[in-house]
């Protein structure tokens, strides 16, 4: 980062840094979130599909992929959690529903302090805590500026691991990418799969380009995302975007930032173990792609 931006970013850190200082504080911030959805990764099965279908399916995916988010935060804490709202009755469809919210993560605890995360996740109807380090993010401070709401923006950039459990980040194996000879020889040796999940894959890793102010001098931000001088006001992740569009500061009414207790504790890889024994049981029960049952 230039001298010129550096010095201009600590002199607004130490600023907002001594007016916080004086109190303690908490603030809030909404978060909207987008995820993008490409049906055209997905292969056959889209070109086989209606625009009818393929819009059906958008709309019932729709609540999954748009969302709103609560972010409650102080110097070192922060919960993060989906915004509660009423369904309207008769709206989306409740069994859809139910089951894709098995694979969506749950409330969020982070401690920047003890570099911990915690997620609070159901599954089929079982409670899990699942209990992580944070993540180390090498972010790299850019030059460039802008503007969000009121307040004074500075972009960064790192390249993150994905999880490979990530639903949001699924994608048609091999996709437009070019293959290696090797491997396209074997590829015509394979035979078709039953398993659809055989067709997908999850891409290692992620190029992230965040925004965030020192006017707000926490290190934190939506999600599993912190490490950088200010509250991160917005993130663009593969095919995903979350948004701040309001902050409130010292709220009167200032939520519990509480560590959650409830639930089995494991690590995201035993959780993840977990979904991988599921899927194979229901991909068992329903007959893979057929769909039927012996």
């Amino acid at each position: 980062m230039k001298p010129f931006i550096k010095k201009i970013t600590f002199a607004i850190v130490l600023l907002a840094s001594i007016s916080i200082s004086a109190q303690e504080f908490q603030g809030q911030a909404i978060y909207q979130t987008k995820t993008t959805l490409d049906m055209s990764s997905w292969g056959d099965r889209a070109n086989q599909m209606s625009e009818q279908q393929k819009k059906m399916i958008a709309e019932r995916m729709k609540s999954m992929l748009e969302k709103t988010y609560v972010l409650n935060f102080n110097k070192s804490e922060s919960t993060y959690k989906e915004e509660e709202k009423l369904e309207a009755p008769g709206a989306g469809n409740s069994r859809w529903g139910g089951m894709m919210s098995s694979f969506t993560g749950g409330p969020q605890y982070k401690n920047i302090k003890e570099s911990l995360i915690l997620q609070e996740q159901e599954f089929f109807g079982k409670q899990f805590l699942v209990k992580d380090s944070l993540p180390k993010l090498e972010w790299k401070l850019e030059n460039e500026t802008k503007q969000i709401g009121q307040y004074t923006c500075f972009k960064a950039t790192t390249t993150k691991p994905v999880d490979e459990m990530d639903f949001m980040s699924m994608r048609r194996r091999g996709g437009d990418d070019e293959k290696k000879e090797g491997e396209k020889k074997a590829d015509s040796t394979k035979k078709e799969s039953d398993d659809p999940f055989d067709e997908l894959e999850v891409p290692k890793f992620v190029i992230v380009t965040a925004w965030y102010t020192p006017q707000i001098p926490v290190s934190t931000g939506p999600g599993e995302y912190h490490g950088l001088p200010g509250l991160i006001l917005e993130v663009t992740a593969d095919k995903t975007v979350m948004l701040c569009t309001k902050i409130v500061m010292n709220p009167q009414n200032k939520e519990a930032i509480d560590k959650p207790e409830k639930g089995d504790i494991v690590t995201r890889d035993e959780y993840n173990q977990i979904m991988k024994d599921k899927i194979a049981e229901m991909r068992e029960m329903y007959g893979g792609r057929g769909g039927r049952r012996n």
